[in-house]
């Protein structure tokens, strides 16, 4: 073991001798590389007499030089001469550049950035060459910026994202032509469209996924996603639906909901997403105890309680309590009470999961409107603008008024963007209030398509104008035919008569009906005029006028003598009002509405017809189980009475249609002439009208747009002044007699159009009437 050792030992003194001569030997090189060092550091100053540049053709000598930034005698050092070198390549103009110094000249060497010639995109089959020309900064006979194409690129694959083409790539290249010219062309890879394979809730307990997503823009694909786009994943979607959720969630009475997290993950294959949205609901509250307290003189505080409408028990919602101080407002101008303000003082009742709301009525500051300033406006007039406003120059300043003028100037639907500010005018007593708009396309020309088993294929031209003139009149022409009709309508309305908040409606028409389930043809031709204006909060009264000319013809021979004698032309004068009251969508409880319709006609103010019509028709909703399901009732009736002896005739009568009535053809239903060849309807002085409908969601169908309703119909068309019929006098059976049916109809909102399936089994009916088991309709517009 002691010769190892040594061995070891003697190797170690070895090592050590050669490390030893290492070190030296390093020591050395390091001092004579410091030395060199510091002598090449002395020797590289330069001090240039002497600028020349070459290879520039179109920037000038001068503009080169500008950016390097040395001043001839200047002593620089290697480092400001690589800083002018950075300062003229990041001028952006060269694609090249070299300082090359010789003694006391410094070469500036430059190879210049080609000019642009063209550009071109290929691979784009979503979005076409114009649109992506407007996105892109790069221009012909511009000069080629590698930095701007790359940014280009990025600007074209946001575009393709925006459309759910999340693997889209632009790949810009360049094609060297003559004369420092390129071509420059983005090379696109569009890739698959990213489908929203699912969207799901995290938190929700009060409403069912299925039902959220319905509230979203989003959509998930559904089992028929090859034939709808709205499944397409697009990012900046998803804030506006957050917003969607809140208002949802606010107006049903959860005033803690939040959106608490929106996760998107992509899949593997890149080609769908997968978007989880975590809410957190908290309580529905209701409205508790409802007061109201004042010091003004003069204000009874119970009056303006009772105005709002207000009660307890009901589910909270902001736009009630909204709806509640306008009323309130309302009450105080009627008064002629000014500058009186209603607060909402909300305190919680956590324990019976109750809002207590406490209206302080105070008087608010003396602030009057100065002027409207209306900007952005070139094609409205300001008129159609201002009288959107309640408030005039002069009147008392109220926000709140002015925050519903701005809403109803976006109602109107003739701007792209709306701005309404106030700011102080010329005193602080005054407010000037600011409008700035930006308009858009007002118009549209449209051709459609339509299908139903009572009429077959029919064609659809539509032209409307909305903003006619910029006067806000809107201006209709309607153009259909369908196998067994024709129609042409051209509408004219002015929303605001003499500016008032009356709408005038002009109206001229030809409606053509040949061989419907029938052996006659019609052709109501004429003009009419309306006056329409609201007189309540949910209630409106429209009066009218029109002037008609009716005709039967075409009557075969093997008709009824009835309608033998009702052949020919007939002209009818006149009067009319229907009167409506509409809380769908608007009354206190946003789950249930009504609709009620009740108008006349008075006929015989000059012409041949001489007749009282009256129709009444109600519609009642009411929405179940965190609104997936509804249950809707439907009732109506009408009656026409002869005056001065006049008998009414088909072109007068009243007759059931197959939406009337499901499970019965057009005029399949009524009186009839048995004993005539052809049996044909005659119609009914008399009508009732009304369903039983329970609306439901089919599952994962509902994705899709499909739902479905289980019905109950019933109806009956009678009554006949003349019922001499082909088997003589009182041959016609013209009485009561109710006839109903049952069904399922599936109701598909497709993207090119609603189509509406019903499956229907009659229930009750006469031997002559012509009843139907299946139709289909469907309608669109493009």
């Amino acid at each position: 073991m002691t010769k190892i050792w040594w061995g070891h030992a003697s190797l170690w003194r070895d090592e050590h001798r050669r490390g030893g001569h290492t070190f030296l030997a390093f020591f050395f090189f390091f001092a004579m590389t410091l030395v060199m060092t510091l002598s090449v550091a002395q020797a590289q100053n330069y001090r240039f007499s002497q600028f020349v540049v070459e290879g520039n053709q179109r920037v000038d000598d001068s503009t080169v030089l500008s950016y390097a930034d040395i001043a001839p005698g200047q002593t620089i050092s290697q480092a400001q001469l690589n800083q002018a070198f950075q300062d003229i390549q990041g001028s952006g103009l060269f694609e090249d550049v070299r300082l090359i110094p010789r003694g006391g000249t410094l070469i500036v060497q430059v190879n210049e950035f080609p000019t642009v010639n063209q550009i071109a995109f290929e691979g784009n089959r979503r979005i076409d060459d114009e649109a992506l020309t407007g996105l892109i900064q790069s221009t012909p006979r511009r000069i080629f910026s590698p930095l701007t194409a790359q940014q280009d690129a990025a600007r074209i694959v946001e575009a393709y994202e925006t459309q759910g083409l999340l693997a889209a790539t632009v790949e810009p290249r360049i094609i060297r032509r003559s004369e420092n010219r390129v071509d420059l062309v983005y090379e696109i890879s569009e890739g698959r469209t990213v489908e929203n394979e699912r969207v799901s809730f995290v938190g929700n307990r009060a409403f069912t996924d299925r039902r959220l997503r319905r509230v979203l823009e989003t959509k998930q694909a559904g089992l028929l996603r090859a034939l709808f786009q709205g499944d397409t994943f697009i990012a900046d979607r998803l804030e506006f639906d957050e917003r969607l959720l809140n208002d949802f969630y606010q107006s049903r009475g959860y005033i803690d909901f939040r959106v608490v997290d929106i996760t998107t993950e992509l899949s593997r294959e890149r080609n769908a997403t997968f978007i989880t949205i975590q809410v957190q609901e908290g309580q529905q509250f209701r409205f508790g105890r409802l007061s109201a307290s004042s010091d003004l003189p003069g204000v009874d505080p119970n009056e303006f309680l009772e105005a709002a409408r207000l009660r307890s028990g009901v589910v909270y919602s902001p736009t009630l309590v909204e709806n509640a101080i306008t009323r309130m407002e309302g009450l105080a101008i009627r008064k002629g009470l000014d500058f009186i303000r209603f607060e909402p003082r909300v305190d919680r009742d956590n324990s019976n999961l109750e809002l207590d709301i406490e209206f302080v009525i105070t008087r608010g500051e003396r602030i009057f409107v100065e002027r409207i300033d209306i900007e952005g406006n070139q094609t409205t007039l300001d008129r159609v603008i201002r009288r959107q406003f309640r408030v005039v120059e002069g009147d008392p300043f109220n926000p709140r008024e002015i925050r519903s003028a701005a809403e109803r100037i976006r109602a109107l639907n003739y701007f792209s963007n709306v701005d309404v500010d106030s700011r102080e005018g010329s005193t602080p007593e005054q407010v000037v209030i600011d409008v700035d708009v930006e308009e858009r396309p007002t118009g549209s020309l449209g051709f459609g398509g339509s299908f139903s088993t009572d009429s077959g294929i029919g064609l659809a031209l539509n032209f409307t104008e909305t903003n006619l003139l910029g006067r806000g009149q809107r201006l209709i022409f309607d153009l259909s035919t369908t196998e067994d009709s024709g129609n042409s309508q051209i509408t004219f309305t002015e929303p605001a008569l003499l500016g008032r908040d009356v709408a005038l409606t002009l109206s001229a028409f030809q409606f053509i009906t040949e061989s419907d389930n029938s052996e006659f043809d019609t052709e109501n031709t004429g003009i009419s005029s309306a006056l329409a204006f609201p007189i309540g909060e949910f209630s409106a009264l429209s009066v009218r006028y029109s002037y008609r000319i009716l005709e039967l013809a075409e009557v075969d021979e093997d008709s009824s003598p009835i309608l033998q004698r009702e052949l020919g032309e007939r002209t009818s004068s006149s009067l009319g009002y229907t009167f409506t009251y509409d809380t769908r969508n608007r009354g206190l409880d946003p789950n249930a509405g009504i609709l009620l319709s009740f108008g006349q006609e008075f006929s015989g103010i000059g012409g041949d017809v001489e007749y009282i019509s009256t129709r009444l028709r109600a519609i009642a909703i009411r929405r179940l189980r965190n609104e997936d399901f509804a249950l809707r009732a439907r009732f109506e009736a009408g009656n026409i009475t002869g005056l001065n002896d006049y008998q009414t005739g088909v072109v007068d009568r009243f007759f059931l249609s197959s939406q009337q009535l499901r499970g019965f053809e057009f005029r399949g239903v009524g009186p009839r002439d048995l004993d005539a060849i052809n049996e044909d309807p005659l119609g009914g002085n008399n009508y009732i009208s009304g369903s039983f409908e329970f609306g439901f969601p089919i599952g994962p169908l509902e994705e899709a747009g499909i739902s479905a309703a289980i019905f109950l119909d019933y109806g009956s068309v009678w009554g006949l002044d003349d019922t001499d019929g082909a088997g003589g006098p009182g041959s016609v059976d013209d009485g009561f007699s109710l006839r109903s049916s049952i069904g399922l109809t599936v109701f598909w909102e497709t993207a090119i159009g609603p189509l509406a399936f019903n499956f229907t089994q009659a229930l009750a009916k006469e031997d002559f009437d012509e009843d139907r088991s299946f139709d289909v309709t469907f309608s669109t517009r493009f």
